[in-house]
């Protein structure tokens, strides 16, 4: 394995497309044993998809919520340690103080939580005749960013729609990320359109590389998710993506790549900031 500047400049991510029922232990057992076959095949970061362990609705979020730590949460850690790798573990419906929130935890190797994120901007939509959904219905926003590391790189974390704000990536660019996260279930609306189209503008932007993992193509769920699990490189290429059924991706992370794109189109330190910025009110 390469090493650059005294981190490990290559390492192997994999985005597991879980087929999600309405049974959470199924679920999570499902996840468990594919996180275990992703582990065996050199991964060192997986990725589960949003709402791994339950339906995707604002009719189930209630019925589904946890607290953090909780039942999901648990299994989450202890597989993260006997794999001996990260875990960003999609997202599961927390319940905390009396409010719902979109929740992504992530494991290290040892089994400790080293972040969890709120879903910051809710799904709140209506395309006529098409979609109509609304998070706010029954969730709350989350208010902070979500940054860890690892011994590879920093690792910024949205959640679905907070991929549509370009600024996130840049503040998560500004604070070092070479790889953001999003675990996301785009539709049969949005999903065309869009899916592929802002992973690969997050990507360009920031020069970075940016996976986005859904769950599997549910035809008979009440919301269909689009599927399609990718992964970006900082040149805006696909180097992995993943059918509608349930399967397992992986990609190489190339932190060198990375490194050269910067060096060959010094976009980040070209910016005007005598001109324009953003920047995080928040920590």
């Amino acid at each position: 394995m390469q090493r650059l500047k005294g981190v490990m400049a290559n390492f192997r991510i994999a985005l597991i497309q879980l087929q999600v029922s309405a049974a959470k232990t199924e679920n999570l057992n499902r996840a468990t044993g594919l996180v275990k076959t992703a582990a065996t095949q050199g991964a060192k970061l997986v990725v589960l998809p949003e709402c791994f362990n339950s339906p995707y609705g604002t009719q189930y979020f209630p019925e589904y919520a946890e607290k953090i730590p909780g039942e999901s949460t648990q299994k989450l850690s202890e597989i993260a340690k006997e794999c001996n790798i990260y875990l960003i573990g999609g997202s599961v419906p927390e319940e905390d103080a009396g409010k719902l929130y979109n929740t992504c935890t992530v494991f290290g190797p040892d089994g400790t939580m080293l972040a969890k994120h709120r879903k910051i901007h809710l799904f709140d939509i209506n395309v006529p005749g098409k979609i109509r959904f609304q998070e706010s219905e029954t969730l709350s926003p989350g208010n902070s960013f979500s940054v860890f590391d690892t011994p590879y790189c920093k690792i910024g974390l949205g959640i679905c729609y907070d991929i549509r704000f370009a600024e996130l990536a840049q503040i998560y660019t500004q604070k070092g990320c070479q790889l953001l996260v999003y675990p996301g279930a785009f539709n049969l609306t949005t999903g065309p359109a869009h899916w592929e189209l802002l992973q690969r503008g997050r990507a360009v932007d920031n020069q970075v590389y940016v996976a986005a993992v859904s769950p599997a193509r549910d035809e008979k769920a009440s919301y269909v998710a689009w599927g399609h699990s990718t992964v970006v490189n900082p040149w805006g290429e696909v180097i992995a993506k993943a059918g509608t059924e349930e399967t397992v991706i992986y990609a190489d992370i190339d932190l060198k790549k990375l490194a050269e794109v910067r060096q060959q189109i010094p976009i980040l330190s070209q910016k005007r900031s005598d001109l324009y910025t953003v920047q995080a009110k928040t920590a």
